[in-house]
């Protein structure tokens, strides 16, 4: 799909109405800073710093829905608790809920523990007991009085006891009623369960899980995708392989594989939700099945890059789509808004950021030579470059000999810079403040005091790092050297 293919498809899912039933849960994540270990048992101490709660499972898929520009119902089951009352709390602008109280039931909730971007622990609170008796009445007649508006109709079964065969079949008459998709995101152990549902959308380990097979290999998911169509009477099968991309197989047709250039993975947590989100919207605004394969593919190759159970925006989609396109060099060059985007993405990794400034007019030795010790203190390297007229007042008539877009271009291909942007001011001070970075670096032709910025980091606890000196190399000794011919 291109980026026009893209837009055209955004717009077309705006305001589309879906329906999204299943097991709705909490995602409690409980950040902190490991720096010891615990004197009564070999385990990590975490000291606390923040926490987050969100919408997870169907609750999440609703939450994706809502963001890309459709409207979503919510259906699903709640506990008596606390915790029910925070997920009718969360429940955000373009959802409605429908949620149904079952007394003798808790509200599912995944608490995660986390350090550096790295999960320590995960403590479920759950009843995972099918729904019976008179919660499942009340399950499928909320299903049949919320599908008469719905374009598609999402399950997303996680196996806590919302999605019965009873709801399952209600979901699926509904669908034929109304002549619409019916998309299932299923951890179940026989698909057969959902009917002739028309996608049924497992990951990888869930396809393996399902059929006894091993999914590795794009064939050996061809082969789990045959004896998966074979024992279900599902119109298509959808299996998301992480990095691998998905791989999706049609009744009588070839199986067809889909790849992107691989995420920079933060946290996979909800992202089997996001590619549930996107592809149901594409379905309901009437996408052919492998517009919305794609579109689900981008989102949850977005979604990862983010930390949590997370969202994806119709802006943060064609953002993506845009950088894939671009040259690897390329996609290194930033706005001010874009590195600060990295920069909080890599801060949540636990990533000690880097920054350095300057013109790079002509590029030498002492230049890369400088950068690479840069580089080698910190885990990022931000560049920041002085735009052109920010250079001709530092320099003079005459400069830079090279324009901002060349200076960066070479800058990129640098192995040892991460990202650059450009800045127009005569210092990069403000940049230095919005970043915070924790090595600020210099040639070796600063001192650490005349070095700008240095008083500001230090301030939050960063270093100042003055680089060696590369003898013999620099842009106005190779110009004078020019000028006498």
């Amino acid at each position: 799909m291109d980026l026009i293919g893209l837009q055209t498809l955004l717009d077309e899912v705006a305001g589309a109405r879906v329906l999204v039933i299943g097991d709705i849960m909490l995602d409690c994540f409980i950040d902190g800073a490991v720096s010891r270990v615990s004197a009564e048992a070999p385990v990590p101490v975490l000291a606390h710093r923040s926490e987050a709660v969100m919408l997870g499972a169907a609750g999440n898929v609703a939450r994706n829905l809502a963001a890309l520009g459709g409207v979503a119902t919510l259906i699903g089951l709640i506990g008596d608790d606390d915790e029910g009352r925070e997920v009718h709390a969360l429940i955000s602008e373009g959802v409605r809920a429908e949620l149904i109280i079952d007394p003798g039931r808790r509200t599912t909730t995944k608490t995660r523990f986390v350090s550096s971007g790295q999960q320590l622990l995960r403590l479920d609170r759950e009843d995972v007991a099918p729904a019976e008796g008179a919660v499942e009445a009340r399950l499928t007649d909320a299903v049949k009085a919320a599908a008469g508006e719905a374009r598609a109709i999402l399950l997303s079964d996680y196996g806590k006891g919302a999605v019965t065969a009873g709801v399952a079949a209600a979901a699926l008459a509904a669908a034929k009623a109304r002549g619409i998709p019916l998309i299932v995101d299923s951890k179940a152990r026989h698909f057969a369960l959902y009917g002739e549902a028309d996608v049924i959308k497992p990951n990888a380990a869930e396809l393996a899980f399902a059929t006894g097979l091993p999914t590795a290999t794009d064939i050996e998911v061809e082969v789990a995708l045959a004896e998966a169509l074979a024992h279900s009477p599902c119109g298509a099968i959808l299996v998301t392989r992480s990095a691998k991309g998905m791989s999706l197989a049609v009744r009588g047709q070839p199986v067809r594989h889909f790849r992107r250039p691989a995420p920079e993975v933060f946290d996979t947590a909800g992202a089997g939700d996001t590619a549930l989100a996107a592809l149901g919207l594409a379905l309901a605004a009437g996408a052919k099945l492998a517009d919305a394969t794609r579109l689900a593919l981008l989102a949850s190759s977005v979604a990862v890059e983010k930390a949590g159970v997370a969202v994806v925006s119709p802006a943060e989609l064609l953002e993506a789509e845009l950088a894939a396109h671009r040259q690897p060099s390329e996609a290194k060059i930033v706005t001010h808004e874009g590195l600060l985007k990295a920069v909080r993405r890599w801060r949540g990794r636990g990533l000690r950021i880097g920054f350095t400034n300057g013109c790079f007019d002509i590029l030498h030795p002492g230049h890369v030579a400088y950068l690479a010790q840069a580089r080698s203190w910190c885990d990022r390297l931000v560049v920041a470059v002085n735009s052109d007229a920010s250079v001709c007042r530092a320099k003079g008539p005459g400069r830079p000999i090279n324009d901002l877009e060349g200076r960066a271009l070479v800058l990129a291909g640098l192995a040892c810079v991460d990202l650059i942007t450009a800045f127009e001011e005569d210092t990069p001070a403000a940049l230095i403040a919005a970043l915070r970075p924790d090595v600020l670096v210099k040639g070796g032709d600063y001192e650490p005091e005349t070095v700008v910025g240095a008083d500001q980091v230090r301030s939050w606890g960063g270093e100042v790092k003055i680089a060696d000196f590369v003898v013999g190399h620099s842009t106005t000794a190779t110009l004078a050297r020019t000028a006498r011919g």
